[in-house]
């Protein structure tokens, strides 16, 4: 059974730069946490230096839970999959190594099922040019990013790669998901 958290559930999601997939699923009605941090890798206890190296096979990640009641599983991989490239192999922009690398780590074979089938429907839907790389692994333990990596996007909106990266993909996620944002 999915890790739960008093009724809750969790999703952990590499999809690039951690900081951008934080600063999205922060504004989802049903996401009661997100941690930025990293998983997939051999180390135990990675620094973000050491991960910046590529030699321990973790990937930044957000580790999201979510009540199941407001918003489901796929709906969360729904708008994962809108928010990053899933068609480019260890890279998200100008962000180049394994540890950008688009990355579903599940934690029960329902999720897993759920992963493989959401995949299924955005090839068939022809929503990429290119073929989704994403892959689908189980979970293996999540090792919590540094403090000021926490709410990067929140505590430093004015910071460059805020500005240039962050801020236009959150624009365009709120746009397209006006109906599921907190108030």
């Amino acid at each position: 059974m999915n890790e739960t958290r008093n009724d809750k559930q969790v999703a952990t999601l590499g999809g690039g730069c951690f900081w951008c997939t934080e600063a999205v699923f922060d504004q989802l009605k049903g996401v009661e946490r997100v941690e930025s941090g990293y998983a997939g890798g051999t180390v135990a206890n990675p620094s973000y230096q050491l991960v910046c190296t590529g030699t321990t096979g973790h990937a930044e990640v957000v580790q999201i839970t979510f009540d199941p009641k407001v918003i489901s599983y796929k709906q969360i991989l729904q708008v994962f999959f809108t928010v990053h490239d899933p068609t480019t192999l260890n890279r998200q922009g100008a962000d180049v190594g394994t540890q950008y690398r688009s990355a579903i780590f599940y934690h029960d074979d329902e999720q897993k099922k759920i992963a493989e089938q959401v995949i299924k429907e955005i090839e068939a839907a022809k929503i990429w040019d290119a073929p989704i790389v994403t892959e689908v692994v189980p979970a293996k333990p999540f090792y919590q990013a540094e403090d000021y990596h926490q709410e990067y996007f929140a505590n430093n909106p004015g910071q460059g790669y805020c500005r240039v990266v962050i801020a236009p993909k959150v624009a365009k996620f709120r746009e397209h998901y006006r109906e599921m944002l907190k108030k």
